[in-house]
């Protein structure tokens, strides 16, 4: 298996360094994978014999960020390198770190290693790629299978559960049957791992392009089930065909999945927890009913963002795309200011998109979503916005007491500019006159 990628300037220049100096350099892991694959490599790892000491050293300007595990981050031009020291390591008794490891040769350090993919190591100067575990063969396969007894290598790092998922879906590679067996019954060691890297691995997953079979391997595997129970719940969840011929709810929510593009991490969950209120508001009567699953929703995403650590600024994004995704049906509807209102609100542009994605993943129909574009269009410039024409000072000089009606009585003249019925200032006051009086 020959690389298909380009091999990157910096991190050629280091592994050179290196060997000058006398210690053996491999550019190791995923960069190695993807090289293979045809892929460009977010990171590029170097893997040597070299001491951390030694290796800082040579690169001034670096910094250990693991001096313990042998690690230097060695900035290079405009780009920074993770170089580390071939180990071998220890028990794990936390279910991330090793006790302790001991340095080792590059056969040792690839075995210590997740998934034989990631397990590759490449000599730059003699062009020769290294396996010491049959990465090459499950590359060519197709395959994410575990190094060594798949039960022990997710027993030393919970966190390898999501990863093996991650690279299954984002390689479109299958999982090895005993790798996939372990994942399985491993599956309730996730909750050990730490709310912040769960939240991270689930964004990766949802942003990465193949959100849909990540979700539906994590539900196969049990892993959903232990970690968002709330959205495995959807599974088998009927509903309308008359509004959902595509299946029950799950179904709807993966080929919403489906169909984003490049979503922000806000749009991607927003898509996946849009419906989980669905499946408590579940009723039958005249129809399949799910009354008030945005707003019932809306509160069960915000839990889950706060119980993944997701900023406050993201959770508020989400809570708003989950909580108003049922209104925009009614944009057409809607008085003119109120309509204005919703189009400049920030969380706006990605609703519109997940509203999009949601008529084309169920009954096809896009006249909303076409109306908005329009309004927005329209709209550009004052039309949203359209400059104050009276403010405190104002209301104050035609006898108004200062207090929590100004609010009211601007909140009020807004409406009517966004209505189109007041246009300057004389009309702004006529009309603060006659609803609200005179003030004095």
């Amino acid at each position: 298996m020959e690389l298909r990628g380009t091999l990157d300037s910096g991190a050629l220049a280091v592994t050179r360094l290196l060997r000058k100096a006398g210690f053996q350099a491999l550019l190791a892991g995923g960069c190695v994978r993807d090289l293979l694959l045809g892929r460009t490599p977010h990171d590029w790892d170097v893997a040597t014999d070299a001491a951390p000491d030694e290796v800082l050293g040579l690169f001034p300007g670096s910094q250990a960020v693991g001096a313990h595990f042998g690690v230097v981050l060695v900035r290079q031009g405009e780009g920074q390198y993770e170089v580390a020291r071939f180990r071998q390591d220890g028990q794990y008794r936390d279910g991330r770190h090793p006790d302790r490891v001991r340095f080792a040769g590059p056969e040792q350090d690839a075995r210590r290693r997740d998934f034989t993919v990631n397990g590759l190591f490449y000599d730059p100067e003699a062009g020769e790629l290294i396996d010491y575990v049959g990465g090459v063969g499950d590359l060519e396969a197709r395959l994410i299978r575990a190094i060594g007894e798949p039960g022990q290598r997710f027993g030393e790092d919970y966190l390898r559960l999501l990863r093996a998922v991650r690279f299954a879906a984002r390689l479109g590679f299958g999982i090895d049957e005993k790798t996939l067996a372990a994942i399985a019954e491993h599956a309730p060691l996730v909750l050990r791992v730490s709310a912040e890297r769960v939240r991270d691995e689930l964004t990766l997953m949802l942003t990465e392009g193949q959100a849909a079979r990540a979700m539906q391997l994590l539900l196969e595997t049990g892993l959903l089930a232990q970690l968002l129970p709330e959205v495995a719940a959807m599974e088998g969840v009927p509903q309308p065909p008359e509004y959902h011929p595509e299946g029950d709810v799950w179904t709807h929510v993966r080929l919403m999945l489906e169909g984003m593009g490049e979503p922000s991490p806000t749009l991607a969950w927003g898509v996946l927890l849009h419906d989980i209120g669905k499946p408590p508001t579940y009723r039958e009567a005249d129809r399949i009913r799910f009354d008030g699953h945005d707003v019932v929703g809306a509160r069960m995403a915000g839990a889950i963002c706060q119980r993944l650590r997701l900023s406050a600024a993201q959770t508020e994004q989400i809570d708003q795309l989950v909580g108003q995704h049922m209104r925009i049906r009614h944009a057409p509807q809607m008085r003119a200011s109120k309509l204005k209102r919703l189009l400049r609100e920030p969380f706006f542009p990605e609703l519109l998109e997940l509203h999009r994605i949601d008529c084309l993943s169920s009954h096809g129909l896009l006249d909303v979503y076409e109306f908005c574009r329009q309004q927005l269009a329209a709209g550009q410039g004052e039309g949203l916005r359209p400059p104050r024409l009276l403010g405190g000072d104002e209301l104050i000089a035609m006898g108004f007491e200062p207090g929590p009606r100004f609010k009211e009585i601007l909140g009020a003249l807004e409406d009517e500019q966004l209505e189109g019925r007041v246009r300057d200032r004389d009309e702004a006051k006529r009309f603060v006159w006659a609803r609200f009086g005179t003030g004095e």
